[in-house]
Formats: C-alpha cells, structure tokens, sequence
C-alpha cells in the first residue's frame, strides 16, 4: 500500500545505506512482535481505519511485503522506525512475527529515517506533518551543530546550506509552509485537532499559534459558544491585540460575534450557458467571452454614472 505522499526523494533513505552492496546484504530476519517497541515521541498516528483494514486484509494474503526497520532498543527488543502500521496490521492479523532490518543508529539519525518513510505516506494530518517536520529539522541541526529554529544554518557538514533549505528541497514544499507547520506545534491540542479535521483552516490556526496557552483556550471556549471557528481576517485581528496586550475573554468573543463576509458562488448549468455560444466554442473560449462581456458592461455602468 504504498502511497505517494510528499516527494522526500529515495536518496534521503539510501544514505542510510554505505555502499551499494551493503543494500543487497542487509539482513532482513523475522522479528517477534513482542520484542518491538514503538519509537519514542512518534509523530504519526496509527488509525485502525479503513486504511488499515485493507492493509490487514494484504497481509493475510500476500504477507509483509516490505520488512519493517528498527534499531536495538537500549532496554532490550527492538525500536521502531519505520512499519508501526505494518506492526499492528500484523498484531491485528494474528500474525506474531513480521520480518524487519535491524540498524544501529543514532538518535537524530534514527528520527531522519522515521520521518522520510512515513512522510511518503498518501494520507498525513497537518499535526503530523507539523511535529515531524519539528523532529527533523532540530535532528538535522543537531547533526550541523547548529541547534535553533530561527537561524538553522550547518556548519560544514552540509556545505554550508541552511537546515531549513536542505528539508524545503527534500520535501517538495517551500520553508515558509515547513515553518507554518511547525507553528502548529504551538496549539493546545483541542485546537489542532480541529485543524486535522479541518474545523479551522490551517491559516487561521497559524495566527492563533502566537497565543500563550490562556488564550488560545479563551478562544476555544469562545469557538464553542458561537458554534463557529474564527476567520483568517478574525484570527489574525485577535493576534494583534494579543501582540498589544489589549487581549481578554470579551474581547475575543466581540470578535467572533462580528459578521463574517458571504462567499459568492454563482454556478451555471450547461444548458443555460451553451445556447449563446457557437457549438465549436470550448468551454475556455465561453469563460473568457463572458468575462469580457461582463468587463464591458461594468465599463459602460461606470460611465453612465460619471454622467
């Protein structure tokens, strides 16, 4: 079930690999499951979904098809890098041994891995892509000797490129969305729930991020009471007189009490659109014929009324 997910890139997880021949070699050995132990902090969810149903269902009939990676755990068993999925589809299976690589690493290099595999995943809430890029990125600082957020650049180790930079290319998107990610890492979790489920969109959440743990709370009891989750204009309204100081629970809610702007939405059936149009026009040329249309009756309303 291998999903396309974020680009990482394969040569992120063959690094981890010295030579070519070390990858044909690598010894691959049932594990019990019993003597594997979840990796620690691990940001990704193991949801028995429907996903996981499918994916139970594939290993009762073809078995583990990709062995899972672990490393020795320092009270004995195994830690699990990557497969936690594949671990419990086993465990729910009835299945008591799952084939898995043992690999002897370090921390940050272990939460390296980690995150590049279940990064490829199709499905990833915003918490998790948010705390795995957190765990990455301070991990790849670590190993730069660097260990901030705000200023990540390597030393020599990575050519002199920014931590920041190196993670934008591997994962596909620019440093500013990594960074807003990361910014969710600040949300009490009744907040970020509601962003995996997309009850507050992730814009808006980024503004309530900058807010100490009273507030936000504030706004979450304010969200209940007005049955409603806080605009971008909104939130970032209730950013700014936190920033002022001038933040308090009745101000939030003044603030979510104000009317929201309506969306416009205009839909046309095809019937009542095409019979204007010539047969051989594509719906292209029809949009583009009504917006000059439309251009042009504004232009001769304006001056109507310069009249």
């Amino acid at each position: 079930m291998a999903g396309v997910g974020i680009n990482i890139g394969r040569s992120t997880l063959d690094d981890f690999f010295k030579t070519d021949e070390g990858r044909k070699t690598e010894e691959i050995k049932p594990i019990k499951l019993e003597e594997l132990k979840p990796f620690a902090d691990q940001p990704f969810k193991v949801l028995e979904d429907e996903s996981m149903d499918e994916l139970v269902e594939s290993i009762k009939q073809n078995g583990v098809l990709s062995p899972i990676v672990t490393r020795p755990h320092p009270d004995g068993g195994y830690e699990i890098l990557s497969g936690h999925r594949r671990a419990r589809a086993c465990e729910i299976a009835g299945i008591t041994e799952v084939p898995g690589v043992v690999k002897n690493l370090d921390d940050d290099t272990a939460i390296i891995l980690l995150v590049d595999s279940n990064l490829q995943r199709e499905h990833i809430l915003p918490s998790e892509k948010a705390k795995a890029y957190q765990m990455k990125l301070e991990a790849m600082n670590r190993r730069g000797e660097r260990t901030d957020l705000t200023c990540s650049q390597f030393g020599d180790k990575l050519g002199g490129k920014k931590s920041s930079d190196i993670l934008a290319e591997q994962s596909g998107e620019s440093k500013n969305q990594i960074f807003r990610y990361i910014r969710l890492t600040n949300l009490i979790d009744p907040i970020l729930e509601m962003v995996d489920t997309k009850e507050i969109a992730m814009n808006a959440a980024v503004e309530l991020s900058y807010l100490g743990s009273k507030s936000q709370h504030d706004v979450l009891e304010a969200m209940e009471s007005e049955d409603a989750a806080p605009s971008i204009e909104q939130a970032k309204k209730i950013r700014r007189f936190n920033d002022e100081g001038r933040l308090n629970p009745d101000v939030i809610l003044s603030i979510m009490q104000e009317q929201k702007p309506e969306k416009l939405k205009i839909t046309l059936g095809d019937e009542q659109v095409k019979k204007y149009f010539p047969k051989s026009f594509t719906k292209k040329q029809m949009e583009d014929t009504i917006i000059k249309l439309l251009e042009n009756w504004h232009r001769k309303r304006e001056q109507n009324m310069e009249r």
